[in-house]
């Protein structure tokens, strides 16, 4: 078994001494107090950094009197070019520092892929942890803690959005997820009709001046944003699917019946008409009738 480890500041099996090191720095997701000490202090000392907008990383590194000389851009669109140049630096020993617009790099961005090619080339990756915004919105929500996914940004296409959704439908942990002013509702609708009506919690402009937190069900909140449209982008909080829901639902009866044999059940035993039996299925499977009647095709 090969397995590379990597203790503290040692280098790991496979890593040059004589490379540089890349440092995953987390900054402020509003207020400039989320900052931590380590963090200026790996900023200052680095060779460079690179930057997801470097405009938003210049005022950070302003305001703590940190040159901005060493600022390059890292982001989606130019990561194919920018990244193997970037590695090529720390090969030649120098010390960069990676940061995102705010919050923690390499979550949601695509300083995922810098650290993939780091590792393969024997790069030691630091980090250096900070503020969180998923991460502060759940300890804030009420909603159980001990168990929770992350899911970043939902799918843009409404079917691959609600495939994912009820893939996730029988997930009892607490779900974590960010989204764009414009698509919230959306995104709340999809979650009402794939989940239910559960109980969540919308965060925007965490640990800023206005940081609001509007909890309540996924229909509540849904009424609450057609006179109060959202601004700035939110982090979801979803309660997880009811334990003893999804007991039940794995001991049904039906579980392991085709549709086709489900739906017969409800014709042959109750006498009920085709239409209404292929609904009465639809209801226990907690899927559509439009997906009942696709599989029966």
């Amino acid at each position: 078994m090969n397995v590379n480890v990597q203790k503290s500041f040692e280098a790991a099996a496979g890593e040059r001494a004589d490379y540089g090191k890349l440092y995953l720095v987390g900054t402020p997701i509003g207020n400039l107090e989320d900052m931590t000490f380590r963090a200026v202090r790996t900023l200052r000392e680095a060779d460079i950094i690179a930057a997801e907008d470097t405009r938003q990383t210049r005022k950070l590194l302003t305001h703590f009197e940190i040159s901005p000389g060493k600022l390059l851009s890292y982001h989606e669109h130019n990561k194919a070019a920018s990244g193997p140049e970037l590695i090529r630096y720390i090969m030649e020993g120098k010390n960069l520092a990676l940061v995102s617009d705010a919050g923690l790099p390499a979550i949601s961005d695509p300083g995922s892929d810098l650290v993939k090619l780091a590792l393969h080339a024997g790069i030691s990756v630091i980090p250096i942890p900070g503020a969180n915004a998923a991460l502060s919105a759940l300890i804030v929500s009420g909603l159980p803690t001990e168990r929770f996914m992350f899911l970043g940004f939902l799918p843009r296409d409404p079917k691959q959005r609600e495939r994912l959704l009820k893939s996730l439908e029988d997930e009892e942990s607490t779900m974590l997820m960010y989204e764009s002013p414009h698509r919230l509702s959306k995104t709340l609708q999809s979650l009402l009709e794939v989940f239910g009506d559960r109980s969540i919690v919308m965060a925007r402009e965490m640990t800023k001046r206005y940081e609001e937190m509007a909890r309540g069900s996924l229909q509540a909140c849904l009424e609450w944003l057609e006179e109060h449209p959202p601004l700035g982008e939110y982090c979801l909080v979803v309660e997880g699917a009811n334990p003893d829901q999804v007991k039940e639902k794995r001991e049904a009866w039906w579980q392991n019946l085709p549709v086709q044999e489900h739906v017969a059940h409800y014709e042959r035993e109750e006498g009920l008409t085709r239409k209404d039996a292929m609904k009465k299925t639809a209801a226990d499977r907690g899927v559509s009738k439009r997906d009942i009647y696709n599989s029966l095709l």
